[in-house]
C-alpha cells in the first residue's frame, strides 16, 4: 500500500512555518514499510484541500492529512475530507463533551467554537485526543481511507503512532521496514561520485534489493544514501551492513562518517583513541573550527582550545608567525606550530587565507592555506575554494577536519611516520560541495 501525506495551511506555503510535520510522517511511514510517493502542502481553501485530497486517493491506498482540525473559520480540513466521501457532518455530542472536559481539567472554559472540532463525516470514526483538544479522524472510502490528525507536531506524532500507523499497516496486510544509511563524503564532486559507484548502483537498480541516491549537502559534502525494504528490522540492517561494505570498498577513504557522525566528531573519536589533545590557530575563520569542534559531547577529553589570530600583530607575537605575509604557507605552518606550543597540545591546526571580499598578500579571494601539525611533522595543503566569504570560510573549516582525518588515519597505519613540511596544492571543486 502507498500512502501521501497533504499537509494543510496557509501559513505553510508563507513560509511562515517550515513543514517538519510531512519529513517526520515520511520518516515513519518508511519504518513502517509503507511506501510513500508523494507530499503535499495546501493553503486553507476549501476546493483547493478537496483537489489535494482527491489526486492523493487517485494515487495512492492512503492520505494522511496534517493540520485544518482547530476551532477556527480557516480549519476547514473536516468539511473538505467529507465533500470528497460526499457525505454529510453530524456534531457528535459525546465529544463535545469529552472536548469540554478537557478545557475544564485545565480550570478554563470552552468557547463555543470548539464545538465544530466535534464534527464528524459520516462513515468516520474519532481518534481521541491525549495530548489537545482536536480528535483526529479515520475515513474510509471505499477500499481507501483518508486520516486527519492535527498540525501541532506533539499532538500529530503521539495520534499516528497510537493509532495511524497501527490502522494503516493493518489494511496493508503487510509486515516490512524501509531503512536507510547514509554515507558523508567530502573532496568528491557529485558527478565523479556517481561514476565510481555506478557499477554498484545499476546491479542494484536491476535487482531491486535496494536504492542509492546522491544529497548535495553544501558545506557537509556529498551524502549517498542506501535504502532497502525488508521483513524486519534485523535483515533491513544486516543489508545496509553489506552495501555499506561494498560502497566503502569502491569510494575509500572519501567517505568519512554514516548517519549523524560529523567530520568533527569524527577526528574527535580518532583523537580520543589515539590518546591525542588538539589546539587550534585559526585566521579567516574567526573562531568557526573551536566553536564546530566544541559542539562536539565530550570534546573536552581531546580538545585544548582554538587561538583566532585574526589579527596579523597576534600571529607575529602569539603564535611567532615570521614577519612576511601572513596569507601563505609558511605562515598557516608557523601558526599550527605556534599554537601546538602555546596550547600544549599533540596535535595543532592552522588555517589563513583570503574570505573576500578583496584579496590579500597578492593572493586572490578563496584561496586558503591550511596546516597540519602532528608528531613533530607539519603539512601545509593550499585551496581555492569557491563562494561568497561565508561558504569559503566553512569550506575551510570541513576542508582542514578533512586533512587532520586523513592525517590521522595515516598515523595509526604507519605509527611514528615524520618529515619535513609538505606542501601540496588543492583545487576545490564547487560541485564537490
Amino acid at each position: 500500500m502507498r500512502c501521501e501525506v497533504v499537509a494543510i495551511g496557509t501559513e505553510l506555503l508563507l513560509g511562515q512555518i517550515i513543514d517538519s510535520n510531512s519529513a517526520w510522517i515520511g520518516d515513519r511511514l518508511a519504518e513502517a514499510g509503507i511506501d510513500s510517493h508523494f507530499q503535499t502542502k495546501v493553503g486553507d481553501n476549501h476546493q483547493r484541500i478537496v483537489l489535494a485530497i482527491r489526486t492523493g486517493l487517485a494515487r495512492s491506498g492512503a492520505v494522511i492529512c496534517c493540520g485544518g482540525l482547530g476551532p477556527t473559520q480557516d480549519d476547514i480540513t473536516r468539511e473538505a475530507i467529507a465533500s470528497v466521501m460526499n457525505v454529510g457532518l453530524s456534531r457528535d455530542a459525546e465529544m463535545v463533551a469529552s472536548i469540554r472536559a478537557i478545557f475544564e481539567a485545565r480550570g478554563r472554559e470552552m468557547a463555543a467554537s470548539n464545538e465544530q472540532q466535534a464534527d464528524l463525516p459520516e462513515g468516520a470514526t474519532f481518534i481521541p485526543q491525549r495530548r489537545g483538544t482536536a480528535p483526529g479522524l479515520i475515513c474510509p472510502v471505499g477500499h481507501k481511507v483518508i486520516y486527519a490528525v492535527p498540525g501541532v507536531p506533539h499532538e500529530m506524532q503521539e495520534m499516528l503512532e497510537r493509532a495511524v500507523l497501527p490502522d494503516l499497516m493493518e489494511r496493508a496486510g503487510t509486515v516490512s521496514t524501509i531503512r536507510s544509511r547514509v554515507l558523508k563524503t567530502w573532496g568528491l564532486s557529485e558527478s565523479r561520485l556517481a561514476e565510481i559507484v555506478a557499477p554498484r548502483f545499476d546491479a542494484l537498480a536491476a535487482s531491486g534489493d535496494a536504492t542509492i541516491a546522491f544529497l548535495a549537502s553544501g558545506i557537509n559534502g556529498i551524502k549517498v544514501r542506501v535504502t532497502v525494504k525488508a521483513s524486519s528490522t534485523a535483515e533491513a540492517s544486516a543489508r545496509l551492513d553489506e552495501e555499506e561494505t561494498s560502497l566503502r570498498a569502491l569510494l575509500g577513504d572519501v567517505v568519512f562518517g554514516t548517519d549523524d557522525e560529523t567530520m568533527e566528531s569524527v577526528i574527535g573519536d580518532l583523537l580520543l583513541g589515539a590518546g591525542l589533545q588538539l589546539g587550534v590557530a585559526e585566521s579567516l575563520t574567526g573562531g568557526l573550527v573551536g566553536s564546530r569542534l566544541t559542539e562536539v559531547p565530550g570534546s573536552s577529553g581531546w580538545f585544548r582550545g582554538s587561538i583566532v589570530s585574526y589579527a596579523s600583530s597576534v600571529k607575529f607575537s602569539l603564535l611567532g608567525v615570521p614577519p612576511g605575509p601572513v596569507v601563505s604557507g609558511a605562515a598557516a605552518a608557523a601558526m599550527a606550530e605556534g599554537a601546538a606550543r602555546v596550547l600544549e597540545s599533540d596535535v595543532a591546526l592552522a588555517v589563513t587565507g583570503v574570505a573576500g571580499p578583496a584579496g590579500q598578500d597578492d593572493q586572490p579571494v578563496g584561496t586558503v592555506f591550511c596546516a597540519v601539525h602532528l608528531d613533530g611533522s607539519t603539512s601545509v595543503t593550499e585551496l581555492h575554494l569557491p563562494g561568497d566569504r561565508d561558504r569559503i570560510r566553512q569550506y575551510a573549516t570541513i576542508s582542514l577536519f578533512d586533512l587532520l582525518r586523513r592525517r590521522l588515519l595515516d598515523r595509526a597505519v604507519n605509527a611514528g611516520a615524520g618529515g619535513a613540511i609538505a606542501t601540496g596544492v588543492g583545487v576545490a571543486d564547487p560541485a564537490a560541495s
